[in-house]
């Protein structure tokens, strides 16, 4: 066996340079950070041949001290932290103490900085080998620039694994992207072989945040767009969740920042798709910019060499906080919130002179012998919301639970004749010359093949899926009533054993509340086994074994788990499909109108259970655009 020798300088850099530098877009990050973290509002990055050639940043952050320029190229030396406590409570981006050694080991990197205005600054220059930084004065600015050239050239093997100059820059443009959307008050100056990329100019007000947003994710994504700012128990998750029906094909605009620092956690993914789970299409993912305060002390950064991961201390109601926060903020979001704003921007939207709307729906009575379409003025969620005038007061939850008994056997077969207007359904013209309040999604005029609705609004023409849109008024009706029933559990004859570790065991002893909350009764029968002695009524036919295996894996690996309901919720949804009103069933104009009302008071009616969009708007621009009229 070899000696045991002490690692040259030189090979000690390189080797920390494997964990720190393993791209050109690492560079750019490490050197980023530290100018953030240097106090500056202005960062210009210029990139040569992917970064592999040069690359460049240059900021007008405090600068460096003469004496100082060779100490920032050494190892294990920083200005963020000075002993453990301040390890334990990191406010700042760097602090490793280990990036500009690793990167000037492995290229030839030069150090200019002046931390004053009077433009005379100093100079550091290495070239990777083992000796100290020369030092020479140099003409500078307040601030400092790294220059980095030629990246691996003292490391061959390193070098042939770097990819293409478009894939090595686009990492980087990516790097610098989330570094901007983390810090809206800096400027960026992005420039690749001499040519201007981005410019993005610095803003606090919530306008330049959007309007960086949009440069960054693209003008699409604020377009479809829901803000949030929610603050509770020493958490505050703010920024912004893109709608259900702007998903995408994969997870490629997710941004998420604890403490102004991009990560990617599975805790905080998991959350998320949770949020997502009853309005998100199969197989797309969720588009969000999304921002999580902290203690910093309460966040451990400090367990992945490049930082892009971090340790909550209490993952548990880290992971409940932003799943019940982005829960919220989705089912809050109605065609009122989507139309309005627009309505009144184009001065079409006219406020209410008086609050004498025209009664329609159940309260007008036009519905007498057709109630087997289950349509009502309104619901709970609406009254809780304060849905404007023109909808009438929800039914009693009593109601409602009685409504929906037995769950899914709603509606029959029976087909009411279709018949025109009715003399209480008023027209736009005549809302518009009485100055009276047009409902967001405006009043049905015809049924197209029996499958879409189409309506009239203030902005132009409402398409609607109705089995769609009635699927998701059900199913959300049931849920409320499920919930005010509660979960009904039966008592098994024989109880079912079920073998598992003794650390899932020991999970489900210490989660028995929550299990029994959800209908089931687990008891211990072994170091490494339990007994199921009672489940939920309506998971009767699942497999209940597998099931409260998964539910033990997501309480070890987040300390929370929604399996059981979102089980439930699925045979719900199966319920609501089947219940909903079916194509070609032919709905009379006051049907339709009652549906439409019913959408707008219901949570997350802009999709179905299965994620796909219940409506669309086609405005008055648009069709003269189709028809090219007034060109």
């Amino acid at each position: 066996m070899s000696k045991i020798k002490l690692l040259s300088p030189r090979l000690a850099n390189q080797i920390a340079a494997g964990e720190v530098v393993e791209r050109p877009g690492s560079v750019i990050k490490e050197i980023l950070e530290n100018s953030l973290d240097a106090g500056a509002s202005r960062l210009e990055i210029d990139i040569e041949g992917g970064g592999i050639k040069l690359m460049r940043v240059r900021d007008n952050g405090i600068g460096i001290e003469k004496e100082d320029l060779s100490l920032a190229l050494s190892r294990h030396a920083t200005s963020k932290i000075y002993q453990l406590d301040d390890l334990e409570a990191v406010a700042t981006l760097g602090f490793r103490g280990e990036a500009l050694a690793s990167i000037s080991s492995v290229s030839r990197t030069t150090l200019t900085s002046n931390t004053n205005d009077s433009g005379h600054g100093w100079q550091a220059q290495t070239e990777g080998r083992e000796m100290d930084a020369d030092i020479a004065p140099a003409p500078h600015p307040h601030g400092t620039t790294v220059e980095v050239r030629d990246l691996f050239f003292n490391t061959p093997a390193r070098r042939k694994f770097l990819r293409t100059e478009k894939t090595e820059y686009n990492r980087i443009e990516d790097v610098v992207k989330r570094l901007a959307l983390s810090r809206f008050d800096v400027s960026f100056v992005l420039r690749h072989n001499g040519r201007a990329i981005h410019n993005w100019r610095g803003g606090e007000t919530q306008a330049e945040m959007e309007r960086r947003v949009a440069q960054v994710c693209g003008p699409a994504f604020m377009e479809n767009a829901v803000h949030l700012d929610i603050e509770r128990a020493g958490f505050r998750l703010w920024g912004w969740v893109a709608l259900p029906t702007f998903s995408r094909s994969q997870a490629d605009l997710q941004h998420f920042f604890v403490n102004g620092r991009a990560i990617r956690d599975k805790l905080v993914g998991h959350a998320v798709r949770q949020a997502y789970q009853d309005v998100l299409y199969h197989g797309r993912h969720p588009a969000f910019v999304l921002y999580l305060q902290v203690d910093p002390a309460s966040v451990d950064v400090n367990v992945h060499p490049t930082k892009h991961e971090v340790r909550f201390r209490d993952n548990r109601s880290v992971h409940d906080f932003i799943y019940r926060s982005l829960h919220h903020a989705l089912a809050d979001v109605r065609p009122t919130d989507q139309l309005t704003d627009a309505q009144q921007a184009n001065g079409v939207l006219h406020a209410p002179s008086s609050p004498q709307v025209p009664v329609q729906g159940l309260a007008a009575g036009e519905f007498q012998g057709q109630n087997q379409i289950g349509f009502s003025s309104s619901s709970k969620s609406a009254q809780s919301a304060g849905i404007s005038s023109y909808q009438q007061q929800a039914p009693a939850p009593g109601a409602v639970a009685e409504q929906l008994k037995g769950y899914g056997q709603l509606y029959s077969s029976q087909t009411a004749a279709n018949s025109g207007y009715t003399p209480g359904t008023p027209s736009l013209q005549q809302l518009n010359e009485s100055n009276e309040e047009i409902p967001p999604l405006g009043y049905a005029i015809a049924q197209l093949k029996g499958i879409f609705i189409l309506a009239e609004n203030a902005q132009g023409m409402i398409v609607v899926d109705m089995h769609a849109a009635h699927e998701r008024i059900i199913y959300e009706r049931m849920k409320e009533a499920f919930d005010l029933q509660g979960i009904r559990a039966q008592p098994l004859l024989v109880p079912q054993t079920l073998a598992l570790s003794e650390k899932e065991a020991d999970c489900a002893d210490s989660h028995a509340e929550i299990f029994q909350k959800l209908g089931f009764e687990l008891q211990r029968a072994g170091p490494e086994s339990l007994l199921i002695r009672q489940i939920p009524v309506m998971l009767n036919r699942a497999d209940v074994d597998q099931l409260v295996r998964d539910v033990l894996s997501d309480l070890i690996e987040h300390g929370s788990s929604e399996r059981i309901r979102n089980h439930i919720n699925e045979i719900l949804g199966t319920m609501a499909c089947h219940g909903s009103v079916r194509a070609n069933r032919k709905l009379t104009l006051p049907e339709m109108n009652a549906l439409l009302r019913d959408m707008e008071a219901t949570e997350r009616s802009g999709q179905c259970n299965h994620g796909r969009p219940t409506w669309a708007l086609q405005t008055l621009d648009e069709l003269d655009k189709l028809f090219m009229r007034g060109q």
